[in-house]
């Protein structure tokens, strides 16, 4: 038995973080027993555990957390680990993580510090100290606005980019812990460098500067504690000392200059720094209050992985262009090794237009990177930006650009890598990769619509769609968290609006559904797959004021109808059922969707209220989800019970949020819908996100199958074929001839519509939980001979979960099921003699004859649209019914949308039905090998 992978608030070892609660986890593996006997989490001061502070013991405690009861101290190293025994009697303990917090609430003796008015370079702030005796332990605690990097003795310390990070500046300031494990005998020099970053450089739709403040600063106290048990604070005051930087300028969108000599010929001497003793009253630092100061919520936005220059390519134009074959968000680092004054420019691209460099879609961002040498051999990258690319136009490069002089830099998040899907198509192995990689790149510290143009906010809508797909392919407990802060802090402008993104430069009340309804959905799910009352906790004010919100603009607007019908909304944005393709909405009535997902909203916020024992609220909230309900009923669905809203869209969110008076009725009509639309998408980002996953609800596994495999336009695998390796903002971003579509919008990194891997994971692969935390599953997955082998794996809160199936040339499925331990899962294999298995903890093999030969997927209700990706059964077809064969393979949609049972009772076709129907036999026999 082994216990691993103990987390304290979903972080591994989290040092100098805020924490509203302290919440263990763990995992058990390797092992027999089924179940837990017993389990014992301690908490220490001391890696040896001498004095134990807490204990909480017990067979129920919950591997997927358990709140530990401690009152932490500032500045404060903490040590846990967890035993576990099982039931056949082996026990492990876990190896000791250590949990650190940082200043808290404690008072700041520093005062921040900055250059003179006049001095608006960036600047480097410096302070030299003496050590003259043993040190035990060292630790920084400070920040800088807009972004710093520490360096001790010339050294950068920690591998953190980016930080502090974005917040909302009016109330938050998140603090940075460092420790300074490389304190020198004697002389050491700590420097901060300062860039503008999200605080003061451009950002923003109105493409505006300094909106918090307009001066670089920084405020740090270094903690120091000696071997003979004395203590030191240095604070940064009057006797710290600052120049300029090499760098000459930095910015989200333009990017960065780095001058080597920038202060060649000019004078740049160390000076005293201006201390800021009352920011508040300064307009250029009136965000700075030490009451925003606050330990981090930001996971460390880290180098995660390296990516190789895969080609260089001399363009028809003559341009150097790097092409690191993969899209992702984050910077290139170089070997410099030039002559003084060399200046070297870098470009961002995402796509070549007749194999020419193009970045007209990124809009007003430059996406630049410029170093100028000074002749000295070194590494060379950007410190104070990030960028969204795959393609990078070198200029200034003396003699051959080689590609191993590069180095691509995937910037994201540390999240943890939780889900795992191989298939047997490589197409659709690319488009999961491709959803991971949108993921990545759009997950740095927030949730961001793109990473590339003049644009990267945290826009809530695309945060909402993706956060189930997210939370199965990596570990979203604490970075949602953090965002769940963010969130709220802006709420609290706007009066319980959600605002349509973060940050919402001026608190514009601009709130809608679906964007808005972030504040119920993500918490929402978080606790479907973690299971953490305690983050629903934390999360309920939020989603209850949002919910309030709605219902008080509702009766202000004319007294209560109980619909959301009185705010600007996106709609169905994007889709493809507008007015034209390129229209920026769908045809789905407004109020319709908005009062679909008030109804979910409310119903969230009364499910949220019954596990939190909050009974006033339930019964609140549940009156209001009846009226919603009614009042929606009443309004879209005729008498007789059809849907009214006769659109994609209007049938997805009525069949997932349960608006319906007759389910199958409901079912029957967006069937009708979908061969009216002859199986093309047209949903936007309410329709096409969830398609899928409520086909698979409902039982329409092979038509969800149809949409996730089609290759033409719109489609997912048309974006795979034209060579995507990220999800486009459009359907339509690329045309068939490459040429990317012109529209002032479009990001070829947006992750919303690789919302659909949620189906893979929970339909086709077929986990999913039956209780929040995944501590039960429901494994039961749905073949289908395009793809005939699925790997899937989950490591959920609860532990890995498993399903990998096959489906055998003869025939037989062959199907590897992992549940983890202390887990148990409700089983459905596929055409298995017992309908459901119960299983615990462990590993199973199935082999077996299925009661439905999965090789046979035709029957008479197979549309023509189906068969014309199968020359074989086409020729089938033909050997009978020639004509019909010919009409299939002809691609014309239209009657591609039609099955064989449709054309038997079209006798106008030229057709014998007799013949047709001896086709309709054969294929109904027909193997696909």
């Amino acid at each position: 038995m082994k216990v691993t992978d103990v987390k304290i608030n979903g972080i591994a070892s989290p040092m100098g973080f805020h924490m509203d609660y302290v919440i263990c986890s763990w995992k058990v593996s390797g092992t027999d027993s089924k179940n837990q006997a017993d389990a014992l989490i301690e908490v220490s001061t001391g890696k040896d555990f001498n004095t134990v502070l807490y204990t909480k013991k017990g067979k129920d405690l919950k591997q997927q957390g358990e709140k530990l009861d401690i009152v932490l101290e500032p500045r404060t190293a903490y040590y846990c680990r967890v035993k576990i025994t099982g039931d056949k009697g082996d026990s492990a303990v876990s190896d000791a993580v250590c949990f650190e917090t940082g200043k808290m609430d404690e008072p700041w003796d520093a005062v921040w510090i900055a250059s003179d008015k006049e001095d608006t370079f960036h600047p480097l702030l410096q302070k030299t100290i003496e050590i003259v005796k043993p040190v035990k332990r060292a630790r920084f605690y400070g920040t800088g606005v807009g972004m710093f990097e520490l360096y001790l003795n010339g050294k950068k310390i920690g591998d953190e980019y980016l930080a502090p990070y974005i917040t909302e500046y009016e109330t938050t300031i998140q603090t940075i812990t460092y420790p300074l494990n490389e304190l020198l005998n004697g002389s050491n020099t700590i420097g901060i460098m300062l860039g503008k970053g999200w605080y003061m450089g451009l950002f923003g739709l109105e493409l505006k500067k300094n909106n918090f403040g307009s001066r670089m600063t920084a405020i740090a106290e270094i903690h120091i504690e000696y071997e003979d048990g004395t203590k030191e604070v240095i604070c940064t005051d009057g006797t710290w000392e600052y120049k300029g930087s090499l760098v000459e300028d930095s910015g989200i969108y333009d990017g960065e200059i780095y001058n080597e000599l920038l202060w060649e010929g000019k004078e740049n001497p160390w000076k005293k720094v201006d201390v800021i003793t009352e920011p508040e009253k300064d307009e250029a630092t009136k965000n700075l209050a030490k009451s925003h100061l606050m330990d981090r919520l930001s996971l460390p936005v880290l180098a995660m992985e390296d990516i190789a220059v895969k080609e260089v390519i001399t363009t028809p134009a003559g341009e150097t262009v790097l092409d690191f074959g993969q899209n992702f968000a984050g910077f290139v680092e170089f070997d410099a090794d030039f002559g003084k004054g060399t200046k070297i420019v870098l470009e961002c691209a995402e796509i070549l237009q007749e194999g020419n460099f193009y970045h007209g879609n990124y809009r007003d961002a430059e996406s630049k990177f410029t170093y100028i040498s000074d002749g000295t051999k070194k590494k060379v990258r950007p410190h104070f930006t990030f960028f969204g690319f795959r393609y990078i136009r070198v200029t200034g490069w003396p003699g051959e650009c080689k590609k191993e002089a590069f180095t691509g830099k995937s910037l994201y998040s540390a999240v943890e890598r939780t889900g795992y899907i191989k298939t047997s198509s490589e197409k659709i192995n690319r488009l999961y990769e491709n959803t991971l990689w949108g993921l990545k790149s759009n997950f740095i510290d927030m949730p961001t619509d793109c990473p590339q143009r003049s644009e990267r906010l945290g826009w809530t809508g695309d945060a909402q769609v993706f956060a189930p797909t997210a939370s199965y392919h990596v570990d979203t407990l604490a970075f949602f968290h953090k965002f769940f802060k963010d969130l709220r802090d802006e709420q609290k402008h706007l009066d319980g609006a959600m605002p349509n993104f973060i940050p919402n430069m001026g608190h514009k009340e601009s709130a809608g559904s679906v964007w808005g309804d972030v504040a119920t959905f993500v918490p929402e799910t978080m606790f479907e797959y973690y299971g953490n009352l305690d983050e629903l906790e934390y999360a309920y004010p939020m989603m209850k004021d949002w919910a309030e919100y709605i219902d008080r603009n509702d009766e202000a607007n004319g007294g209560r109808n109980y619909m959301f019908d009185f705010a600007d909304t996106f709609g169905d944005w994007l889709a493809l059922d507008g007015m034209t393709p390129t229209s920026f909405k769908g045809s789905t009535d407004d109020n319709y969707i908005s009062s679909v997902y008030y109804y979910r909203s409310v119903q969230i916020v009364k499910q949220a209220a019954m596990r939190l024992g909050k009974d006033e609220d339930v019964a609140r909230y549940g009156k209001l989800e009846e009226e919603i309900k009614k009042a929606i009923l009443k309004e879209f669905f005729t008498p007789s019970g059809r849907l009214a809203v006769d659109t994609q869209a209007a049938y997805v969110i009525a069949l997932k949020f349960g608006i319906y008076h007759d389910k199958e009725k409901l079912v029957k009509q967006f069937k009708t819908r979908l061969k009216k639309d002859m199986y093309q998408i047209k949903g936007g980002f309410v329709g096409a996100p969830l398609l899928c996953t409520v086909m698979g609800e409902a039982g329409m596994y092979e038509t969800a199958y149809d949409f996730l495999l089609k290759e033409t336009y719109p489609g997912w695998l048309f974006e795979v074929n034209m060579g995507a390796t990220t999800i486009w903002e459009r359907w339509n971003s690329v045309g068939e001839d490459g040429v990317i579509s012109d529209t002032g919008m479009n990001s070829l990194n947006h992750y919303s519509y690789g919302s659909v891997m949620e189906f893979v994971y929970a339909y086709a692969a077929g986990i999913r939980p039956a209780e929040p935390g995944f501590a039960r599953a429901i494994i039961a997955p749905h073949p289908d001979i395009r793809l005939r082998k699925i790997d899937c794996s989950f490591n959920s809160a609860s532990g890995k979960y498993v399903c990998n199936f096959e489906i055998c040339k003869d025939g037989n499925m062959h199907v590897e099921i992992e549940i983890p331990f202390n887990c148990e899962a409700s089983v459905e294999l596929p055409g298995y003699k017992e309908k459901t298995i119960g299983l615990k903890a462990g590993r199973y093999v199935y082999d077996y004859q299925p009661e439905t030969d999965f090789r046979k997927p035709y029957n008479r209700n197979t549309r023509l649209g189906r068969l014309a990706g199968d020359g074989k059964a086409i020729g089938v077809l033909a050997k009978y019914a020639p004509a019909i064969a010919g009409i299939a393979a002809s691609g014309d949609p239209e009657m591609g949308a039609n099955s064989l049972d449709d054309i038997s009772h079209m006798g106008y076709l030229p057709f014998e039905p007799d013949k047709l129907e001896q086709a309709i036999a054969e294929l109904e026999n027909f193997i696909v090998e």
